[in-house]
């Protein structure tokens, strides 16, 4: 029960910023001024950019529109990779906070028995929760940070951020550099992609593991 709790509480935690700084923050960082802010830094505007995903691990920054800016500057490869790294270092440091904090802390807060159903339910099925939540809006950050707390295999976990992230960035650098106005299509495939890329790569990670 309380890992649900906590589960709740961090999507609200999360969810506060942007009720707040929301409207702003989607004011700014248009397509347009998207790539007016990253071009505004010259030959830095990559790193900005990766700054900026990493960023909207607490801020309500639009991380596909700064995505498509990305590759409207960079073009659909260079740019989608840039968005990537940055969609997949913004997971790996809310894991790795959330880990930080200690497995005696975790007890603490979600006490011993919720804390052992959560390792158990990342063990099992927290490869899915970090691949499918890449793609939505809020969730990426709240199931980092739960799997950092439940202490979920680092290399799962990294091999879980990657496949969600490599195709989101890809994607929507494909959609900032060629155009693109209504990437329906992009969406969808922002959200199969990475589980088709996650169910054809698991097993040989959990081969490798058992071979290990």
């Amino acid at each position: 029960m309380r890992l649900l709790l906590i589960f709740i509480g961090l999507v609200v935690l999360f969810l506060i910023p942007f009720l707040i700084w929301g409207h702003h923050w989607a004011e700014i960082f248009t397509q347009q001024g998207a790539v007016a802010w990253l071009q505004g830094h010259g030959s830095w505007g990559w790193a900005g950019g990766m700054m900026l995903l990493m960023a909207d691990l607490v801020l309500p920054i639009p991380g596909t529109i700064v995505m498509s800016a990305l590759g409207f500057i960079y073009g659909t490869v260079v740019g989608g990779l840039i968005g990537a790294a940055g969609s997949f270092l913004s997971g790996s440091l809310g894991y790795a906070v959330c880990r930080l904090v200690g497995r005696s802390a975790a007890v603490r807060i979600l006490g011993e028995k919720d804390l052992v159903k959560g390792e158990r339910l990342f063990s099992r099925v927290g490869g899915w929760l970090v691949v499918f939540s890449r793609w939505l809006p809020l969730f990426p950050e709240v199931i980092a940070c739960m799997a950092g707390m439940t202490r979920m295999p680092v290399g799962i976990f990294c091999l879980a951020v990657a496949c969600g992230s490599l195709p989101l960035g890809l994607i929507f650098a494909f959609v900032g550099h060629t155009g693109v106005e209504r990437p329906l299509l992009a969406v969808t495939l922002s959200g199969i992609l990475p589980l088709i890329l996650w169910i054809s790569i698991r097993p040989f990670f959990r081969a490798k593991a058992r071979g290990g």
